[in-house]
């Protein structure tokens, strides 16, 4: 509609009550934007009276469809401005608190420690600021766990870190049959063999688990063949290993330590007698007796070794990669989720899972922890072992070991 014509306020004033029911609309915001301007430029707005700014603007309203509302912010803007533009959008931006060294950092870390879950993580980012005072943690001392996933779900995480790969569940199956009794007291061990897998009927090695349950402190050792020859001077390493007094044996059905053969079991029992351990296993139909070594055995050795085989010509080898490399990260390293019962008013008791901490600190923190410890053991030396290297560069040390190991084994292979 061309209104050049309509100069006069009387002529706009005559329009609505001539003009009906009949009702306009502009083709696009430009142009009902363009068309205000002029008819507000063309008829002086600011020098209107008040009665006659409304009747202009009614006239605005009616010509170009648009609402009250945004009439008056049109001819708000105008008075302000001499203009009739649309508001440029400004999106709200809040400040970045990480910078793009933070983001790889965890990846880093992740990397280092094999992709950790996120609480474990939270733990070691805190641990390498406050106990080795790495300054370039300082920002991430502080973060989420729902940060560090969004951090994993980056594209800059992912260029560092593409490796990830889901542990796969593995089902394990599980002396007096009842179940341990520690009473918060260290000591008390769950033990549980993995099987490196077969070929062509030919058995690989085994790995022997021992767990301790209220701590978490873990060895592993690696054995050729589970037989009296091998198995018990491989127990008797394995428990010299743990830091403290070995109180209690506990482990399933399984063939090795129970009912392979009365002769091993004989000798399983008069090592553990000899050294005044109490040896208990799995209750019937109680698959949960052995639940945390059997987790650690995913978590731990199936993540780190793998599934495929390994010959029993290589257990020595792998032995040699377990002590001194594995070991000493799982117990000063590497974060536990550490278990809280908490009991609901219908007497029902559920874990809960708010600590997380390595199984140095959590023996470190009970009370008296020094009257626990095996005879020439001192606090110092642990706590020593603990400091010489940060949480990431044991785990560093640890996986360039493990790529080592693993070129031999597939050599040979």
């Amino acid at each position: 509609m061309d209104d050049s014509e309509s100069t006069s306020l009387e002529q706009i004033r005559a329009f609505p009550g001539g003009s009906g029911g009949v009702r306009f609309a502009g083709q696009c915001r430009d142009e009902i934007y363009c068309w205000t301007e002029r008819t507000l430029v063309r008829h002086q707005y600011a020098g209107l009276s008040k009665p006659e700014k409304g009747l202009l603007r009614r006239y605005v309203a009616q010509m170009t469809g648009l609402s009250r509302a945004q009439v008056t912010r049109l001819t708000a803007g105008y008075s302000e401005t001499g203009r009739v533009k649309a508001a440029t959008y400004i999106r709200t931006k809040f400040p970045s608190r990480y910078t793009k060294a933070d983001v790889e950092l965890p990846a880093y870390v992740d990397k280092g420690h094999g992709n950790l879950s996120g609480p474990a993580t939270k733990r070691i980012l805190e641990r390498e600021y406050s106990e080795y005072s790495q300054s370039a943690y300082e920002r991430l001392a502080d973060i989420s766990v729902a940060q560090i996933y969004r951090f994993r779900n980056s594209e800059a995480y992912r260029r560092q870190n593409t490796s990830y790969q889901p542990t796969r569940p593995t089902p394990i199956p599980t002396g007096e049959r009842r179940k341990p009794r520690p009473q918060g007291r260290p000591g008390f061990l769950r033990i549980d063999t993995v099987h490196q897998g077969d070929s062509d009927g030919v058995k690989g090695i085994y790995h022997i688990n021992a767990v301790d349950e209220v701590t978490q402190w873990e060895i592993v050792a690696a054995t050729p063949q589970i037989s009296e020859h091998w198995l018990i001077p491989l127990l008797e390493g394995l428990l010299e290993q743990f830091p403290f007094v070995i109180r209690g044996f506990h482990s399933d059905n399984g063939s090795e330590f129970i009912n392979y053969s009365e002769f091993i079991n004989y000798k399983v029992t008069g090592l553990l007698d000899k050294l005044l351990i109490e040896q208990t296993k799995s209750r019937a139909r109680r698959t949960g007796d052995n639940g945390l070594v059997e987790c650690k055995n995913g978590a731990i050795i199936r993540k780190h070794m793998g599934f495929s085989h390994i010959a029993a010509p290589h257990a020595e080898a792998v032995d040699r990669f377990h002590r001194p490399y594995l070991n000493p990260y799982l117990n000063f390293h590497r974060p536990c989720a550490v278990a809280e019962i908490v009991e609901e008013p219908n007497g029902k008791r559920r874990r809960i899972y708010r600590t997380w901490a390595t199984p140095f600190e959590i023996f470190s923190r009970m009370p008296q922890c020094e009257s626990f410890l095996r005879p020439g053991v001192k606090m110092e030396d642990l706590e020593r072992l603990a400091k010489a290297q940060s949480d990431t560069e044991a785990a560093i040390e640890m996986q360039q070991a493990k790529r080592r190991l693993n070129s031999v084994t597939k050599r040979s292979a």
